[in-house]
């Protein structure tokens, strides 16, 4: 399937049904797809199962979207200083699946490439491995994680051509390449849209094979977690 360049988030996301698996790009506030978000906030499915490094702050990002009621379930690393996602999660309105940020990218990246499981020695012995195979291997215990992917991976890149081959900025690249290597529909988000030929092959982070419909957001907020300033 051909990149196709669309008008906007909306039309982006057009297709995205309740019950859905999400793989959402980004790490704390840092390179997350603020446009798409806020389309799926506006469009009002529901059911959704996010896949994504946390869940954003109580009034942004994938916050916004607990906010709402609109996810059933997050497969994240950690709960953050999300005070929704805490309160969600505790009284069971949210069921969470925390995995190791490692292995979380592992198993996104696994799911891309094709490999359906992998052994780690990550969570051996806690309550990571309950329910999981293990197998020890060269006198080491390993546990089997399983890849995962989504019905639709929702990325956020810097710039972009029409082709959909991506160049992402510094800490914003995170987890969106390997979300949009997993997804079944990959939609991308960037600041600059370009002609074809505008990118220096070599400098491409993510070739357009994997992109399917891209379109120029506007209006990022790009908040910062915590600002901290040197005293004095």
């Amino acid at each position: 399937m051909l990149c196709t360049v669309v008008k906007d988030a909306d039309e982006a996301c057009r297709d995205i049904q309740n019950g859905q698996t999400l793989l959402v790009g980004g790490f704390g506030l840092c390179g997350i797809p603020e446009n798409a978000i806020a389309a799926l906030v506006k469009k009002g499915v529901t059911g959704l199962t996010c896949v994504s490094n946390n869940c954003g702050v109580d009034d942004f990002g994938l916050g916004l979207l607990l906010k709402s009621r609109q996810i059933k379930k997050m497969i994240s690393s950690y709960v953050g200083e999300n005070k929704t996602f805490e309160q969600q999660m505790l009284n069971g309105q949210l069921e969470v699946e925390l995995v190791p940020q490692g292995t979380l990218a592992e198993r996104i990246r696994a799911g891309g490439a094709g490999i359906p499981a992998f052994f780690t020695p990550t969570g051996v012995g806690t309550v990571v491995a309950e329910g999981k195979e293990k197998r020890n291997i060269d006198g080491r215990d390993y546990i089997l994680e399983k890849a995962i992917r989504g019905d639709y991976a929702l990325v956020k890149a810097w710039k972009g051509d029409r082709m959909g081959n991506l160049i992402f900025r510094k800490a914003a690249r995170n987890f969106n390449p390997m979300m949009a290597t997993a997804g079944k529909i990959t939609i991308v988000e960037v600041e600059e849209l370009v002609d074809v030929g505008a990118l220096d092959p070599d400098q491409i982070h993510l070739p357009g094979i994997y992109v399917h419909r891209i379109f120029q957001g506007r209006a990022y907020e790009k908040r910062i977690e915590k600002k901290t300033v040197r005293a004095g």
